[in-house]
């Protein structure tokens, strides 16, 4: 089998942790060049810890928050520097809150969209001449949360809905240029996404955040190595869409079949992560 990534340049945001270090692992193994990013560092060297020595010279990690427009432009810059044109980009950087509209400040709202909508936007923009150099991939994080509605999550849900539809679009407009356009949509993986996640209102039936991430943790069916493993097959068979896990692909699938009420069906078979909600349960991420 023919190794696609060996001595591509792959950048990489949200590589501390989670999908981002998987991803960067795997491609370390697969002999890539990596440009890892993440606003922390303390994640970041464990990340190229773990990458090991032997592959230390093809690694180069830089703190970066992707809600900072300039230092994503002299960030492409220096990447190009380093290694020359991206042959691939992954934007997998990204945060979540909980709490309903109602109840969520508008500045909350705007951080979420800035970061995991207008990140991606950013690095998009940024690094599109080198893509179009080396006729590239884009690789944009979505979630299944960008297929469907969900209670608690207005502010992520349209992030990601927005990450969705600016990918298709993208992916469109660059097929010409020979630049693939990959949109990818985990289900439940196994990460620290809930455990970072700043909680503006708790669930009414739950005491705690702990609890949330207890929660998240059972349903999180798909490991990071695994999600990876998919990203990187289905990015280097050309696909526009990806769905990682059983749980994203049934979702997806009652929600073409269920426009209009897959919440409900869903609701059997999925806790809600932000149900009915009670303005008196409020607590801080930490």
């Amino acid at each position: 089998m023919i190794n696609t990534y060996q001595g591509k340049v792959c950048v990489i945001t949200g590589a501390a942790s989670g999908i981002g270090r998987a991803l960067a692992l795997d491609l370390a193994g697969k002999g890539a060049l990596l440009a890892l990013s993440d606003v922390n560092e303390a994640g970041l060297d464990e990340t190229k810890r773990l990458i090991g020595a032997d592959a230390s010279n093809r690694v180069r990690v830089d703190r970066l928050d992707v809600a900072d427009a300039d230092a994503v432009k002299a960030y492409a810059a220096s990447v190009k520097e380093t290694y020359g044109d991206a042959h691939m980009v992954m934007n997998v950087a990204g945060l979540t809150r909980m709490g309903s509209f109602e109840e969520t400040d508008l500045d909350a709202f705007e951080q979420v969209i800035d970061v995991n909508f207008w990140g991606v936007v950013r690095m998009s923009k940024a690094f599109l001449p080198q893509l179009v150099m080396t006729k590239g991939t884009l690789v944009n994080i979505s979630s299944i949360f960008g297929v469907i509605g969900f209670r608690g999550q207005t502010h992520y849900c349209a992030s990601k809905f927005a990450v969705r539809g600016f990918s298709e679009t993208l992916a469109s407009e660059l097929e010409d240029k020979g630049v693939s356009v990959v949109s990818v949509h985990p289900g439940g993986v196994d990460t620290n996404i809930v455990n970072n996640a700043t909680i503006d209102q708790l669930p009414e039936e739950v005491a705690s955040k702990e609890e949330v991430a207890d929660r998240f943790k059972e349903n999180a069916i798909t490991t990071p190595a695994e999600a990876a493993r998919i990203i990187l097959d289905g990015a280097a068979k050309g696909k526009r869409r990806v769905m990682i896990g059983r749980d994203a692909k049934l979702i997806s699938f009652v929600q073409r079949v269920l426009p209009q009420s897959y919440n409900k069906l869903l609701a059997m078979f999925f806790p809600q992560s932000a149900a009915d909600t009670s303005k008196d349960k409020r607590a801080a991420a930490t």
